[in-house]
């Protein structure tokens, strides 16, 4: 049974609803799944102003990851909204505080992957996941998206998030949409997928 951390930022709640449908698919696939989310480097005040305090009270009660935690898992899944096409701040500040374990190779040979959300149809997942994924890279570790096999990858009747890189919402300029079925689908296949290729890299 492989381990996954399932490590997110989330400000409005998408990320943090794409992390329990990622954590579902994984679970299914008989993974012993850890959700927890990174800590907020904004002041309340700041996210009073962005109208984002009840969206996060939804999940205040989520553990907060410790980067030095991360060599206890076989898998590392990354949830983050993108800020400008890359990794927001709060994500980022987090992924920094894990020079010991790249010092130490303790991640080499493991399994990482991530998911997204924007505000627009092209508000840059496949950039903030690519940028993502040179965390890993450095690291050593092997990377994961989610495979075509996927059916709802190719779902053209409806606007979409998601693609090969990792699964993805789009929450609209005012952050009112909500993931769809289709884009909670392909985070629970992708979840499904962590899972099934770290059991194989944990043996």
């Amino acid at each position: 049974m492989p381990k996954i951390l399932i490590a997110y930022y989330s400000l409005y709640g998408h990320i943090h609803t794409l992390a329990r449908a990622v954590a579902e698919g994984a679970t299914a696939a008989g993974a012993d799944v850890t959700v927890k989310q990174v800590r907020e480097t904004l002041p309340d005040d700041v996210i009073a102003k962005m109208g984002a305090t009840d969206a996060k009270k939804a999940f205040a009660d989520v553990p907060f990851a410790d980067p030095k935690e991360l060599p206890q898992y076989d898998a590392i899944v990354i949830g983050v909204p993108t800020r400008y096409g890359a990794v927001g701040t709060q994500m980022q500040t987090f992924l920094d505080a894990t020079g010991g374990s790249w010092a130490a190779g303790e991640l080499i040979g493991k399994l990482g992957s991530g998911f997204t959300s924007t505000g627009s149809q092209h508000g840059g997942q496949e950039t903030t996941l690519q940028s993502l994924y040179t965390f890993f890279y450095a690291h050593g570790m092997a990377v994961c998206g989610v495979p075509y096999s996927t059916k709802e990858l190719m779902t053209m009747g409806e606007i979409t998030g998601g693609g090969p890189l990792g699964a993805g919402t789009i929450a609209g300029a005012d952050g009112s949409r909500r993931p769809s079925e289709n884009e909670l689908a392909i985070a629970r296949a992708q979840g499904r997928h962590v899972a099934t290729l770290a059991a194989k890299l944990a043996k």
